[in-house]
């Protein structure tokens, strides 16, 4: 084969790889907690778009804390905004085996999850939703609590 082709292939190649990459997150933020302590006041929020309100979406809820976090599970409130209505609920999350080993992917002292709190969901309306967590423990700040985050994609 001469370089003309080798170089045609090899990019053909890449493009379908990248092109294959492709998630569907129309939003993904992470807040980092000052000094790891994540407070009642500090509410993580995002604002996403949506113009098809009968595309399918799922929410997840992004946590990473340290091995100090002393509780094998938490709580929290999530806010659901748009221009005429609010509405909220509890989840809880379970971050650790009985055991005491935590469910999250490691790395050193950090443990990371993508928690689905909703799964195939369909906004009422097309429009603007401001997408808002709290912490929903009884601690306040709750300690060892490194980011806290939302991630919302599209369902193909």
């Amino acid at each position: 084969m001469n370089n003309s082709k080798v170089l045609l292939l090899v990019t053909t190649v890449l493009t379908l790889l990248f092109s294959g990459c492709d998630t569907n997150d129309i939003a993904d933020s992470n807040q980092t907690m000052p000094s790891r302590n994540w407070s009642y006041a500090n509410k993580v929020k995002v604002v996403v778009d949506i113009p098809d309100s009968n595309k399918p979406y799922n929410i997840y809820f992004k946590l990473r804390h340290t091995a100090d976090y002393r509780y094998s599970n938490i709580f929290v409130l999530f806010n659901v905004k748009s221009a005429n209505k609010k509405s909220s609920s509890r989840y809880e999350f379970k971050l650790a085996e009985a055991d005491g080993q935590w469910t999250g992917s490691g790395s050193g002292n950090l443990f990371t999850y993508t928690l689905p709190m909703l799964t195939q969901y369909k906004f009422p309306a097309p429009g603007r939703y401001e997408l808002e967590l709290e912490q929903n423990m009884r601690d306040n700040p709750l300690k060892e609590v490194s980011d806290v985050g939302i991630k919302v994609s599209i369902v193909n």
